[in-house]
């Protein structure tokens, strides 16, 4: 699994040098410094090797293949001329195994998100912002040209619309259908309601309710991480004191994945799949943040940030994990919910197969999930309960509810903006 920590993505190459420049051009977390293009590339005056590496290490971060980066930037080759090289010079010249050659040479698949096989890095600049106000349920994302993007501080270039093209694809790739029954317990108005009146809520798989937003929003966390940007420390010793959980989303909603165990294969493949989308995120203004009920510093190290770069919390009392079981611990047995569990396994072959290194530190029979709030008070929107062990919240679903709790602040902020206007 590729890890996020940007001095296994750099390696030894000629990267390393260039990381001041990209921090302060805002390219500070490796899933927004990988959709960088030609253009962005251009404008920090990135020569053709740099250019060159940087495609060939977004290309093996995607195939979790960082070994083989420092090897193939050596050679002096271009990404399309090593992806044309025999299968036996890439063995001989570069110590590729055979079945990392199959995975290398292989460009309809990824252990990240999948990309075409025609592979072009997209283009990014941290001014521009998606808009996303209309429902990616409802509109199957047919009409996202004539969408409105947010006013910014600087004139929008050809390279900030090529990046909303770019997340736009990524999201029509993702769409759910009309009639698709969640996994999920959805709101049935989602952090607000809007002028026009309620938001039809969805089919869901059962009957279960959201937990309460009282039963939350005065939990007592502390942040144990901040949000991982290049050129920090790779851990925060400084203890920073408890806090109310309301003050995490009091300006920004969040997503909140609540972690059985960090060292846990399955907990680290859901955290690093979710993680990987952050530009898409980001577009759309929303936190993330990992929870976790037992603080083992070891662990959060090997944790963050090489499978997860988001925020990570401690939540000592256990509160957000008993708000998932209605108010009580959801537990089982490792006999029972593992061994006999064919979703399960089904659930750990998946992780398996994502190249994920794990150890059995810590307390692994309390359940996670999954929690998205909207900003303020307004609410819980989405909650996912993980009722096998190495259960997902579907990505397709995450990106739905998030893109539906942006809209009632887009409304907002374009009410503002119009009135400052008149």
């Amino acid at each position: 699994m590729a890890s996020f920590l940007i001095e296994e993505f750099v390696g030894n190459g000629i990267l390393k040098e260039l990381v001041p420049k990209l921090v302060e051009e805002g390219w500070d977390d490796i899933p927004t410094l990988k959709l960088m293009n030609s253009e962005d590339m251009v404008a920090i005056n990135m020569n053709q090797q740099q250019k060159d590496a940087l495609e060939i290490r977004s290309y093996l971060h995607d195939r979790a293949l960082l070994q083989y980066g420092d090897k193939l930037e050596a050679s002096g080759k271009s990404l399309p001329e090593i992806l044309n090289m025999n299968p036996s010079i890439l063995s001989s010249d570069f110590g590729m195994k055979r079945g990392h050659i199959a995975r290398f040479t292989d460009r309809t698949s990824s252990c990240a998100i999948p990309i075409p096989p025609t592979y072009v890095l997209p283009a990014r600049k941290k001014t521009a912002l998606l808009s996303m106000s209309d429902s990616v349920h409802g509109s199957e994302l047919g009409s996202l040209n004539s969408r409105k993007v947010p006013t910014v501080a600087r004139t929008s270039t050809r390279g900030s619309r090529n990046y909303n093209q770019s997340l736009e694809k990524s999201l029509s790739d993702i769409k759910i259908k009309e009639g698709h029954v969640f996994k999920g317990i959805v709101a049935a108005e989602p952090a607000g309601s809007t002028s026009c009146g309620c938001v039809q809520a969805p089919n869901v798989l059962d009957e279960n309710i959201l937990a309460p937003y009282s039963g939350i929003e005065n939990i007592s966390i502390q942040k144990l991480t901040p949000e991982y940007k290049i050129g920090m420390e790779h851990l925060v010793k400084t203890k920073t004191p408890p806090m109310k959980a309301s003050e995490l989303w009091r300006d920004k909603p969040a997503i909140l994945l609540c972690i059985r165990r960090p060292g846990c294969i399955m907990c680290r493949a859901e955290a690093h799949q979710l993680y990987a989308r952050k530009p898409i995120f980001d577009a759309l203004g929303i936190q993330l943040i990992a929870v976790l009920h037992e603080q083992i510093d070891s662990e959060v190290k090997d944790f963050w940030p090489r499978y997860w770069g988001g925020v990570v919390i401690l939540d000592r009392e256990m509160d957000f994990f008993k708000a998932l079981g209605g108010g009580k611990l959801l537990k089982d047995k490792f006999i029972k919910g593992f061994i006999f569990n064919p979703r399960a396994i089904a659930n750990y072959k998946r992780a398996k197969a994502m190249g994920i290194e794990q150890n059995f530190k810590g307390e692994g029979e309390i359940k996670g999930g999954l929690f998205i709030v909207g900003n303020g008070k307004s609410g819980i929107a989405y909650q996912f309960i993980e009722r096998n062990f190495g259960d997902w919240a579907p990505i397709a679903e995450v990106i739905e509810i998030c893109t539906r709790i942006q809209k009632p602040q887009q409304d907002q902020g374009e009410f503002i903006e119009g009135s400052q206007e008149s």
